[in-house]
């Protein structure tokens, strides 16, 4: 739906004849007026619909794809964007822009095409970049919700300081609902701005805090305030996500028994603890590309292999496999050893290949994930190989697989496409991949 269109065109033409001291001074000034132009252009769509933006590190999207089967099961008219796609209504499409939030005017015309056909609510994944580019400007937030806050995107922004500040601005902007994690120890940096309604969610306090939390491999199941729920996504940070959206559902009036049979009907997300195979061994891919992100994946599938299998009454010996890569462009390469370090901790063998290297050296990028491999843990506990070409990482993964073991590819996700030299985007699908190399 989105192609690069005329006025695409001219804005990276000015870019490129503006000297880049000059662009950067002017850079604020330039994304505002940007994002309010688009939206005079769509007529501001956005006012006559609720628009429920999500910002966190972690999270984001897996809260926007919940909340926007909670709302149209609840039955309202509902758009969603984020990095897992874009819907509206019954039309759904892969986002393969390389950015979770669409620019100023692509984003514009989304909500005007929303609003077209009738939607009620638009649930945006909001990002810190998009913040930073002014792309929220000329939207009106009805609800604002914080999911958590982790390092991240500390070389964009110059410092965790500018990077949480950055987050914060939805909240700065949005007056009439905060949905907060009450868990998150940055959570007053985000509880301290004005609206007519908070809610705050979490495991150990909040205004809706589960009980009886029970979790496996095949799903996660908890009480709130006497509803029971059996969910088809696993681990912890799964039951966050659908705390934020049973707050979300309590500000708009869809109580837990409503939406009970509404969630636990949704048997996955895509690309992330996607569960593509089960047996005679799992195949999960995850999205996982922040190293907290990284360990929850790896410490909820470890704690998996530790389950009896059928009517074995103890632990069989079984393998965590794991293919591992880490992002180009000079995007937080302090993050390339942490992976290292977690993957030494958690797999039992290692494959680190190509993730979206962008104009960096791939090898390199390797090399700065293996050096953390003997930062903490000796070598000898697992093997690893390097095999550039993520296919063949693979190939290799799931040739290495015995029954009951479980091989996780994390880094794209859903993605579509795989960002390499000179700007270049190749078709690409961790999912369609293993799929075919299944068959």
């Amino acid at each position: 739906m989105f192609r690069e269109g005329f006025i695409d065109k001219i804005l990276r033409l000015i870019k490129k004849l503006i000297p880049k001291s000059v662009f950067n001074f002017l850079a604020p000034a330039y994304h505002a007026g940007l994002a309010y132009l688009g939206a005079l252009v769509y007529g501001f769509p956005s006012r006559s619909m609720k628009v429920i933006g999500v910002t966190g590190t972690k999270g984001k999207s897996t809260v926007v794809f919940l909340t926007s089967k909670l709302l149209e099961g609840a039955g309202y008219k509902v758009a969603a964007v984020g990095s897992l796609g874009f819907k509206i209504k019954d039309k759904e499409w892969p986002n393969n822009l390389k950015m979770t939030m669409p620019g100023r005017f692509k984003l514009q015309k989304f909500l005007y095409e929303a609003k077209k056909v009738g939607c009620e609510f638009v649930v945006l994944e909001v990002t810190s970049e998009g913040i930073k580019q002014k792309r929220h400007l000329g939207i009106d937030f009805d609800c604002a919700v914080f999911t958590n806050l982790h390092k991240e995107h500390i070389e964009s922004h110059g410092s965790f300081e500018n990077y949480k500040t950055a987050k914060t601005e939805l909240f700065k902007r949005t007056s009439n609902i905060h949905v907060l994690n009450a868990d998150d120890p940055y959570v007053e940096s985000f509880s301290v701005f004005l609206s007519n309604h908070k809610i705050f969610f979490g495991l150990k306090r909040g205004d809706i805090v589960p009980e009886n939390i029970k979790l496996s491999n095949a799903g996660s199941s908890f009480d709130v305030y006497g509803t029971s729920f059996n969910t088809s996504l696993s681990g912890e940070f799964n039951v966050y996500n659908f705390l934020a959206v049973l707050a979300v559902g309590a500000m708009y009036k869809i109580d837990l028994p409503t939406a009970k049979p509404i969630l636990e009907s949704i048997k996955g997300i895509p690309g992330r603890m996607e569960f593509i195979q089960r047996e005679p061994f799992s195949v999960v891919v995850d999205y996982a590309h922040t190293p907290d992100s990284l360990r929850s994946v790896y410490a909820t599938l470890r704690k998996g292999l530790e389950f009896p299998i059928s009517n074995f009454q103890f632990p069989m010996k079984r393998r965590l496999i794991c293919v591992l890569g880490a992002a180009g462009g000079g995007r937080d390469k302090w993050k390339r050893p942490e992976f290292g370090k977690i993957a030494a901790e958690y797999c039992d063998e290692i494959i680190l290949t190509d993730e979206d290297p962008y104009d960096e050296n791939p090898e390199e990028i390797l090399n700065q994930i293996l050096s953390g491999f003997s930062s903490q843990f000796p070598i000898s506990n697992f093997q690893f190989s390097k095999i550039l070409d993520r296919k063949e990482a693979i190939k290799k993964a799931l040739t290495l697989a015995q029954d009951h073991d479980i091989v996780v590819i994390t880094g794209k996700g859903s993605e579509m496409s795989m960002a390499v030299a000179g700007g270049k985007k190749v078709p690409w699908s961790d999912r369609d991949i293993v799929r075919e190399l299944l068959q």
